[in-house]
């Protein structure tokens, strides 16, 4: 049965009229329009244009003022996109409307600078190595009884969030608001996402979801469809949602934390685990998981960026705030304080969590590079140094501050240019140099205050 044959079952199940299609540009923006059933139907067989400008302006809708993937140079024409038919879902707050993701091509050949082609790369080379790779993605974010009107009228500022104080793990909270709860937990099962845990976080208004564990592309695919999930459910009950990695420096930041494990071919068994007897935690971790965890430390630093794409990345990760973020290369068993988590908890739930990527990370470059790194130490066989006991109080080697210094390194680091691909690192590093200077030529609040009248 073709392609389309089973996608017009699913339409003709579902009662579909209409179709959403999209996909995520560099910045983890989901990028779209509806098509009628018949173009969609089409689409399946022959692909559809879809203009390249995605890949040619920020993530405000601003030119890059540097020729890449498209620019005035090439007129911004439409590039052909392929609708992946294994992400068909109807969406529940639009009747009779399904939606699926878009692979971007050019030349009959994947699109080297699109996020979903980069972490397909990385499966390839772990299926390559003999490995399949299981991944899930949890998330923090914020509510405010705000709109996209009033925020700006505020300036972002003395916003009202969904509830005041801090208050973790709060069922109080979640109860009085379970309406939002149930509404986030039965809307992201409609697309296909399995909430497994979901709780208030320390912080006014603040949540965190933890999505369940599935093949890479496919944690990838939830994760970043879970964040736009997010913001839509909130717009239509009247609230605005934030991912942002630190949007208060008074309260703790938000993370995107990467778990992962490696398998065997068939995904059976679980590769990270050493079946050992009345063993401590780090004589069940394999061989094979302490190359990986010392690899992710080695590249750290490179691909840091990666973890960490904005501006705002690096005040969560900012030395001294000791807020639940990683501030150096390290790693420890079960250690919170740590860029690198080590949960050694049996068969089938040992793993890592790379605790770096902050919520405002691209969920598919966050995985490829937490992948690729570790790939790397298994590759090479690298050495795992001894666990940390607190990160916070160790001199080991610091994250990069800011997003210019983490860039540099990416665009100079060959294991990113083996793992990614030069064009990837060439595009995204100019992306990331363009969001650079829109920064240092900003003029923020900040500074008004500091020197407006005492200078």
């Amino acid at each position: 049965m073709s392609k389309a044959e089973q996608i017009k079952r699913a339409f003709d199940k579902h009662k579909i009229e209409k179709v959403k299609i999209g996909g995520f540009d560099v910045d983890g923006v989901l990028r779209g329009k509806y098509v009628s059933r018949e173009k969609c139907l089409s689409a399946l067989e022959s692909g559809i244009g879809f203009c390249d400008v995605i890949f040619g302006w920020d993530i405000a809708d601003v030119l890059y003022d540097r020729d890449a993937v498209t620019g005035w140079h090439t007129g911004f024409p439409d590039g052909i996109v392929r609708i992946d038919p294994s992400t068909f879902c109807v969406l529940p707050w639009e009747p009779n409307t399904a939606f699926m993701l878009l692979d971007f091509y050019r030349n009959d050949a994947p699109l080297g600078v699109s996020p979903r082609g980069v972490l397909r790369r990385v499966i390839e080379r772990a299926r390559t190595m003999g490995y399949s790779i299981l991944a899930g993605i949890e998330f923090e974010y914020w509510f405010f009884r705000e709109d996209t009107h009033s925020v700006r009228a505020k300036s972002f500022s003395g916003l009202t969030p969904l509830s005041p104080g801090m208050f973790g793990y709060s069922v109080l909270r979640a109860s009085v608001d379970s309406e939002l709860s149930h509404a986030i937990l039965d809307g992201a099962k409609s697309l296909g996402i399995e909430i497994e845990g979901h709780h208030t976080e320390t912080g006014p208004g603040v949540y965190e979801s933890a999505i369940h564990a599935d093949g890479p592309l496919e944690a990838a695919d939830k994760a970043a469809l879970f964040k736009t999930a997010i913001k839509v459910i909130a717009q239509r009950r009247g609230l605005i949602a934030t991912f942002m990695a630190k949007w208060n420096p008074q309260l703790p930041g938000s993370s995107g934390h990467v778990h992962q494990s490696l398998g065997d071919p068939k995904g059976t068994r679980n590769l990270f685990f050493k079946r050992e007897k009345s063993a401590a935690p780090e004589q069940l971790m394999s061989k094979l998981m302490k190359h990986y965890i010392a690899g992710q430390l080695e590249l750290m630093r490179e691909f840091a960026v990666m973890f960490e794409p904005t501006i705002n990345s690096y005040k969560r990760t900012a030395p001294g705030t000791r807020s639940w973020a990683p501030a150096n290369v390290t790693w420890g068993l079960d250690n919170r304080t740590t860029a690198i988590r080590a949960i050694v908890s049996g068969p089938k739930s040992t793993r890592v969590e790379h605790r770096l990527a902050g919520a405002d990370a691209n969920p598919y470059l966050s995985l490829a590079a937490s992948v690729a790194s570790g790939l790397h130490g298994v590759e090479t066989e690298l050495e795992l140094p001894a666990a940390t006991v607190s990160a916070y109080t160790s001199d080991a080697p610091a994250l990069p501050r800011d997003l210019k210094e983490a860039n540099a390194l990416f665009k100079a680091s060959q294991a990113a240019r083996s793992s990614f691909g030069d064009e990837f690192v060439d595009f995204f590093s100019m992306t990331r140099d363009w969001e650079t200077r829109q920064f240092e030529r900003a003029v923020t609040d900040w500074e008004l205050q500091r020197y407006f009248e005492s200078i």
